[in-house]
């Protein structure tokens, strides 16, 4: 499908989505949140995917002008669009099999704040910030906050986070172990795209198994996770470049990973 509010682009074996919409700061509006999920499906052989947004900020959030059908309540509306756009396409990213990155340039905003979180690395520009704004317009939450928040940064400093709705700069959220790491805003994408070649370059067979497997093991007990994990080190041990990892080993020399 061609898109209005995102754009695709690959680098070698990094594919970069980037949310493109910047007179709303790019807002997690029901149509890119569709063209996000249908980019998702054709990243073809990436080997690490970077998120990032366009003009001046990541993500606002929901769109607020959003206007369902005549007589549809605003919340009906909002769930409505959940189900059918936004959550769809936040399972595709969970279910990636390779690394993603998140490059967070000014306000990570409303949904935009976890969406960033999706990323298995998140880097955000000194100026950056996330802001769960939902109370401060009446919402409750949504785009996997419940989950991904305690999960990262624990209940209390969630809580916060989410009823407090006060702005959290990049620093703070480095300091709260939320992201990955904090670089000058004129860094960002470069900084994103040396990590995501640097795990391109990896074993990708066996990082895709490593988050699916935190994943899993978020929502199970310990021995449920030891089984995930036995699951996880056949498949990766099954692969080319575990394989190729051994006889680098014995040969005394740096593997070459292809993804297999």
């Amino acid at each position: 499908m061609a898109y209005e509010r995102i754009t695709l682009e690959f680098e070698g074996d990094v594919a970069i989505l980037t949310l493109n919409h910047p007179e709303t700061r790019n807002a997690l509006s029901w149509t890119l949140a569709t063209e996000m999920s249908d980019a998702l499906e054709h990243l073809g052989q990436a080997r690490a995917l970077v998120i990032a947004g366009a003009g001046k900020g990541f993500c606002s959030g929901g769109d607020m002008a959003s206007q369902g059908a005549d007589g549809m309540g605003f919340g009906d509306m909002i769930a409505g669009g959940l189900a059918q756009a936004v959550n769809p396409m936040l399972r595709k990213i969970a279910a990636l099999k390779i690394p993603v990155i998140a490059a967070v340039n000014g306000a990570a905003a409303g949904a935009g704040a976890p969406l960033a979180l999706h990323g298995d690395f998140v880097i955000a520009g000194e100026s950056a910030f996330f802001y769960f704004a939902f109370p401060n317009v009446g919402l409750a939450l949504d785009a996997g906050a419940s989950w991904l928040l305690p999960r990262i940064i624990g209940q209390a400093r969630a809580m916060e986070a989410l009823m407090l709705a006060e702005r959290i700069p990049a620093a703070k959220a480095l300091t709260w172990g939320m992201i990955y790491q904090v670089v000058p805003d004129a860094d960002l994408l470069g900084a994103a795209m040396a990590l995501a070649a640097r795990l391109a370059s990896g074993p990708t067979v066996s990082y895709g198994q490593i988050r699916q497997a935190v994943q899993a093991a978020g929502g199970s007990d310990y021995h449920a996770a030891l089984l995930i994990e036995e699951a996880a080190q056949r498949i990766s041990g099954n692969s080319h470049d575990c394989a190729e990892a051994v006889t680098a080993f014995l040969e005394k020399r740096a593997p070459i990973f292809k993804g297999e």
